[in-house]
């Protein structure tokens, strides 16, 4: 098995760290992968490097599937818009920070926004 050991100030590295290039010149078409395992073991060997070949997918998408990525990409809109609003955000925080505490609260105003657009969303494409 191999081991890792990085440099000095490097404490873990993790993701690709190289990918196969898109142009056929000079490309190698596996990847180099860093993983860094933050589980409590009695090792001290936490980090690993694979490499492998990245996998394509075979089977179109589903109906389900283009539903699901076209429900994201609208929420991300509106999110994106919600958020730069100035005639909204007062009350946004306002609302935000009420619902805080609360159980099932959101804990970031990110969270909150997937939430009342993904709502949003939802009711107006149901």
């Amino acid at each position: 098995m191999a081991k890792v050991i990085y440099d000095p100030g490097i404490s873990s590295v993790s993701g690709a760290l190289s990918k196969p290039s898109k142009s056929g010149q000079h490309s190698c078409e596996k990847m180099l992968l860093a993983t860094h395992r933050t589980a409590a073991t009695t090792s001290s060997d936490c980090n690993r490097i694979y490499l492998r070949k990245p996998v394509t997918r075979t089977s179109p998408l589903t109906q389900r599937e283009h539903q699901i990525r076209n429900r994201f990409i609208g929420v991300a809109a509106m999110i994106q818009e919600r958020s730069h609003d100035l005639s909204k955000i007062t009350t946004d925080q306002q609302t935000f920070i009420a619902q805080k505490t609360e159980p099932n609260g959101c804990k970031t105003m990110k969270q909150w926004y997937w939430r009342v657009c993904g709502q949003e969303w939802d009711q107006q494409h149901s």
